[in-house]
Parts: C-alpha cells; structure tokens; sequence
C-alpha cells in the first residue's frame, strides 16, 4: 500500500471509510447546518477534532439502520413514544 492508501482503483480508503457533512445532509435532505446541530447534540456519532468533524462511514450507517437508538448493555432502549395533548 503506498503513502497515499489508495487502492488500484484509485479510491482513497481514509476517505471512503468517513463521510462528509454534505453527504449526510444529502441523505439526510436537510441542510448543513442542521446536521452540524445533530452532531453538537450528540444525535448523529462524531467525533470533533478542533473545528472539523469526523463521522465513520460505519457510525453513520449504524445510526442510520437503528433509526439512532442506542441500545446495549447498560444502556435503556425506548421503543415506544407516548404523546400527550
């Protein structure tokens, strides 16, 4: 593999593991900045180093197959809303 991890096919592995927060807003079909806001709320799984967010493809996509619930040991899953007028 050379410095530049990209494979014969010329993908760049580093970036294909990781979205951007324009992709997300794509499938998303919201704007930037609210994904920006999904990401300082702790919604969607990032990571922030200084001003730049890092989001791993399989973050992303497990949050998304999961609808963003957390559930695990430990952790209380809710499965049902209760809305109260």
């Amino acid at each position: 593999m050379n410095p530049t991890h990209t494979d014969p096919a010329g993908v760049n592995r580093v970036q294909a593991s990781r979205m951007s927060v324009e992709e997300i807003a794509r499938r998303l079909e919201i704007g930037r900045l609210a994904v920006y806001a999904m990401l300082e709320r702790g919604i969607l799984p990032g990571i922030r180093l200084g001003r730049r967010w890092i989001i791993t493809r399989h973050a992303y996509e497990e949050w998304e197959r999961t609808c963003g619930a957390r559930g695990g040991p430990g952790l209380p899953t809710q499965t049902e809303v209760t809305v109260v007028n």
